[in-house]
């Protein structure tokens, strides 16, 4: 175990100080010690917006807020949020013995089984086969359950990252998928059993690529 350790001063001066204990096993979401680190970025992004909305409340003739003051921190705050989530998910790779491919938006993809049919394209229906899961090892829902899925490509309704990550298939390929947080349900969660600020991970086979309805 280690202790690491941020610090981001705002515009007014004060300074911000976030420390996070890495263990060196698999992180534990439910214990809370997973989300330290970004539980406390959250909380600097959390203080900016109240004291933003606090200051709507002030004397007419008090001097407006500057927008920009909170424009450095917030920058800083979610860099810590995305390096954090990275490392995270740099750990669960390296458990799986995983070579994955990365793309520029943090999306990350390793075929292990390659098919040979029809390219996904963007106007096309995807019918598709899954399971996600959550970097605790948690199975959240799969094709077996709930039936296959498909969607048609370019058109949203779906995860953006899982939109991103079909354009590199074809029908037949079977491909493990990891969806940073702000690739997949974000800040909030689904409502269900995915929780807030949660990287996905796909296992996904593509059954076909088909011509849209007209």
């Amino acid at each position: 175990m280690r202790l690491e350790e941020a610090r981001v001063r705002d515009g007014s001066g004060i300074l911000f100080c976030f420390r996070q204990k890495r263990y060196s096993g698999q992180p534990d979401r439910e214990s809370g010690v997973y989300g330290a680190f970004r539980g406390n970025a959250l909380m600097l992004l959390l203080l900016v917006l109240v004291t933003v909305f606090s200051a709507c409340d002030t004397q007419p003739d008090a001097p407006p807020v500057n927008p920009n003051k909170f424009k450095k921190p917030l920058e800083e705050a979610n860099k810590v949020l995305l390096q954090s989530e990275a490392e995270d998910i740099d750990h669960y790779v390296k458990r799986h013995n995983w070579e994955m491919e990365e793309t520029g938006s943090g999306l990350r993809l390793m075929i292990y089984e390659h098919g040979n049919g029809k390219p996904v394209e963007t106007g096309k229906v995807i019918r598709y086969n899954y399971e996600t899961s959550l970097l605790t090892g948690r199975t959240c829902y799969t094709s077996e359950e709930r039936g296959a899925k498909e969607f048609l490509v370019g058109r949203g309704g779906v995860e953006s990252g899982l939109e991103e990550a079909v354009l590199h298939l074809r029908e037949g390929d079977r491909v493990k998928i990891i969806l940073p947080s702000h690739l997949a349900f974000g800040l909030l969660g689904d409502d269900d059993c995915i929780p807030k600020k949660a990287v996905v991970v796909y296992d996904l086979e593509v059954i076909s690529v088909l011509e849209p309805n007209k």
